[in-house]
């Protein structure tokens, strides 16, 4: 099936579509181009903030003579060389908490939620992106934010479930 029907689809159901990806057996090449995949658009959606910062119509977080190119570059390293590392972190500290509950998962099944949940909630990151970079920091952000995070939280730890369900 489709990447886009299936993040479609966990919207709906995050369980029926973590089972359907686990019953595909232990893919590690799928589970890390997934992640990848993720982390990149999430540097994509960086974009039209950094331009805005570049712009001037924000204060900067990076010193004052750093132009576009080298906040593209110093996100581009957070984005899809740092930020793997850490949910691989993140995805073994959540397999663990999980056995302490119970769990029965594999490590691969709780890599797999959480590198799906990361893909699947990329939609509302690239808006929030969108919304930052036309409109800046406010509300509207804020209220993006927080429906992404509370998006997040709710699929990952239903994705969780399936795979430390132990099937």
């Amino acid at each position: 099936m489709p990447v886009t029907t299936d993040i479609v689809r966990t919207w709906r159901g995050p369980r029926a579509v973590m089972r359907d990806l686990l019953d595909q057996g232990r893919r590690e090449d799928r589970a890390i181009v997934v992640l990848m995949i993720s982390c990149f658009l999430i540097f994509v959606a960086q974009w039209p903030r950094l331009r805005r910062i570049a712009e001037g119509y924000e204060p900067s977080p990076w010193p004052g003579d750093m132009n576009f190119e080298g906040m593209m570059t110093y996100t581009f390293f957070a984005s899809v060389i740092i930020l793997p590392l850490i949910m691989y972190g993140i995805a073994a500290l959540s397999h663990l908490v999980a056995k302490l509950f119970g769990g029965k998962g594999t490590w691969f099944g709780a890599r797999m939620a959480l590198f799906w949940t990361l893909l699947a909630t990329t939609p509302l990151m690239l808006l929030f992106g969108l919304v930052r970079g036309l409109i800046g920091p406010g509300a509207q952000a804020a209220a993006v934010g927080w429906l992404g995070a509370v998006a997040f939280g709710i699929i990952w730890i239903q994705s969780l479930r399936e795979a430390e369900s132990g099937r």
